[in-house]
């Protein structure tokens, strides 16, 4: 499990994510060429990858996302240190707050 600012990064087995999910095209890049994880609504930083990898929505309006990194990846942030992953399947989660009568997204 691994941790970067508002955002939570755990493993999945490859054995466990849907058929529908592993054949399911990329969201798009950002203009730098990063795989944007969650952007900061504030600071307008981004938790990203770097180098190859997909990102696949799985079902819900907060998500999570399903990142596939094939040959292992990197994620950074402009005020964190680099978290290194190993290759494989991960659910990126972004951290939510309570608000009476519904759950947002935590701003960055």
């Amino acid at each position: 499990m691994y941790r970067q600012g508002d955002i939570l990064i755990t493993p999945v087995a490859a054995e466990s994510v849907p058929p529908h999910l592993v054949e399911a095209p990329s969201e798009p890049r950002d203009g730098r060429g990063r795989l944007v994880l969650a952007l900061g609504e504030v600071t307008g930083h981004a938790h990203a990858v770097v180098g190859p990898g997909r990102l696949v929505p799985e079902a819900g309006a907060l998500g999570p996302r399903l990142l596939h990194l094939a040959e292992g990846g990197r994620v950074v942030h402009e005020e964190h240190a680099p978290i290194v992953l190993p290759k494989g399947w991960y659910r990126v989660l972004r951290q939510r707050e309570y608000a009476p009568g519904t759950f947002r997204v935590v701003a960055d």
